[in-house]
């Protein structure tokens, strides 16, 4: 990854209230005081009872580099009318030395309540990253979340390329939108830029208008194409003769020759990696016979073509039918056109058009042919459901623990230092996640009872064949280890993927995964609620 040339979040990328919160904190001299900050998120999101966990190497970043310059010390005291002039000075000094960051591997499947972030430190900087660390994970972990769903819609042996860059919101949301696409399942990406920064696999054909810019074979300014050693060879007539040897077995009087002269082109510019685009007039009456006599052409001067793409339409049907197509042109040819044979039947047939998560489960089962899909406006939006909604909430402030009440039970929060684990069965699958106070560990063959956090009559023993931590220390004033890949992420969404229950998983209605208290922190929380609640009086 290219990092140096992607700038980190800047610490006036932030909301106005962490500025004024800090200057109260300083105004009352509290600003010192050891906090810690719960990071978490209240439901899963698109309906589903799983997310995966992502942004976390941004929040690193942003860590790293937090301090504001001279000049934006300057331009906020300009802003910030009134407040006194040894808050600036503080500024000045502020940087992330005293933060310790615990958080869930980056890429760990995660749910409701657990905390996917604990940040600890004085009160008036761990309070300032609030916004940093909220904008740098909830979109990240929405996107990849919905491109994990993506791919279990596809099935895991089709290839997803993301598309969206033209439907994001603005620059910054097509770069993210394209990484974390990648990090939660996808192939690969028609952003240049992301590639280039990320090292994700660069995928793209033509659109439209290249098909459409071209009428005649007279928009050509060459009919000859470069074989493999260099040489030119007479190219556009080796692809007439195969049109009509293409139309003949189909039965098609002809096809649209502005298509073919636009098909020729494009195979002239790339002879290696011809990939059309079939359906600007008529899929299966011109377009995939049009490809079929391109890539007939090429096999013959030894490029090997690589497939089609539509974008509108049937698409089940047409996928269907273009590779029946394909396939009949391939029983056309000599008994001893062996490899050429090959080639055709395995043809890549990619699949767009505004295509989500329902749209796929539905071509699975009409019985499609595509071998991969192009998904843009559905994945980068997160159409399903635009933002997640994690918190970022005081938990403990000097060895005190808080809590913040409410009549939305979703709400209240869950007080003081916590430790997630993730307890598992005899086949290693996840049982449920499990939060307890510090000192309080769960351990494999002993039994553990595992409390709902607000319905007193559901708790369940559980007895773990393993325990795992959910937490690592990421930082303590500098980064703990050297920063992971996206690549690596990539595998980590994976594996957590595999090593789920399926019904877990599945896109509709899936089982809910328990997230529970051990009795420790159950009874603390209860007891500090009811301390907190205020009684009314009624006379």
């Amino acid at each position: 990854m290219k990092l140096n040339e992607y700038d980190p979040l800047d610490p006036l990328e932030t909301d106005l209230y962490q500025l004024t919160m800090a200057y109260a904190y300083w105004k009352a001299g509290r600003h010192e005081e050891e906090a810690v900050f719960d990071v978490f998120f209240r439901r899963c999101p698109f309906g589903g009872e799983y997310a995966i966990y992502a942004g976390l190497e941004e929040v690193l970043r942003f860590v790293e580099n937090f301090k504001f310059t001279p000049e934006k010390i300057d331009w906020l005291e300009s802003k910030m009318l009134g407040c006194d002039k040894g808050f600036f000075r503080w500024l000045k000094g502020v940087n992330c030395e005293r933060i310790k960051i615990d958080a869930l591997e980056e890429g760990t499947i995660c749910f409701p309540r657990i905390p996917t972030m604990k940040v600890r430190g004085p009160l008036a900087i761990a309070q300032m990253l609030e916004t940093g660390s909220l904008t740098l994970t909830n979109y990240p972990t929405l996107a990849a979340t919905c491109a994990s769903r993506m791919r279990l819609a596809a099935g895991w042996d089709k290839t997803l390329l993301e598309f969206g860059l033209r439907r994001a919101q603005g620059r910054d949301g097509g770069l993210t939108a394209s990484r974390y696409s990648f990090i939660g399942g996808f192939d690969g990406t028609s952003n240049v830029l992301a590639s280039y920064l990320f090292d994700i696999l660069m995928k793209g054909t033509h659109a439209h208008s290249l098909v459409s810019s071209c009428q005649s074979l007279a928009d050509l300014s060459s009919t000859k194409i470069k074989r493999p050693d260099g040489s030119e060879i007479e190219f556009v007539q080796r692809v007439l003769d195969w049109r009509d040897f293409v139309c003949q077995k189909l039965g098609l009087l002809k096809t649209n020759e502005g298509e073919l002269t636009s098909f020729i082109m494009y195979a002239q510019a790339f002879p290696g990696g011809f990939l059309a685009l079939v359906d600007t007039y008529d899929v299966l009456k011109s377009g995939v016979p049009n490809f079929l006599a391109v890539g007939l052409a090429l096999l013959e001067l030894g490029y090997k073509p690589v497939g089609i793409r539509i974008d509108s339409g049937d698409l089940a049907y047409l996928s269907r039918e273009a590779k029946a197509q394909m396939k009949k042109i391939s029983e056309a040819l000599p008994a001893d056109y062996v490899a050429w044979k090959k080639v055709l039947n395995e043809q890549i047939i990619m699949g767009s058009n505004d295509i989500d998560e329902e749209i796929l489960l539905s071509l699975k089962q009409q019985g499609h042919e595509f071998t991969g899909f192009g998904l843009g406006t559905q994945q980068v939006v997160c159409a399903k459901q635009p933002a997640l909604g994690g918190v970022y909430k005081l938990v403990e402030i000097n060895g005190r623990s808080v809590i913040k009440l409410s009549e939305q039970m979703e709400k209240v929060t869950f007080p003081g230092d916590k430790i997630p684990y993730r307890l598992f069965d005899r086949e290693n699958m996840p049982i449920l996640d499990l939060m307890t106070l510090l000192n309080d560990e769960p351990k494999a063959g002993v039994t553990v009872t595992c409390r709902h956090p607000f319905v007193e009559t559901k708790r369940v023993q559980v007895l773990p064949s393993r325990v795992m931590p959910l937490h690592y220390r990421a930082w303590a004033g500098q980064r703990t280890r050297p920063a992971l890949s996206d690549a690596k992420i990539r595998e980590n969404v994976i594996s957590n993927i595999k090593a789920m229950r399926p019904d877990h998983l599945r896109l509709l209605n899936p089982t809910p995964y328990k997230v529970s208290l051990s009795e420790s922190l159950y009874g603390f929380l209860h007891s500090l609620w009811q301390d907190n609640a205020p009684i009314a009086i009624i006379q």
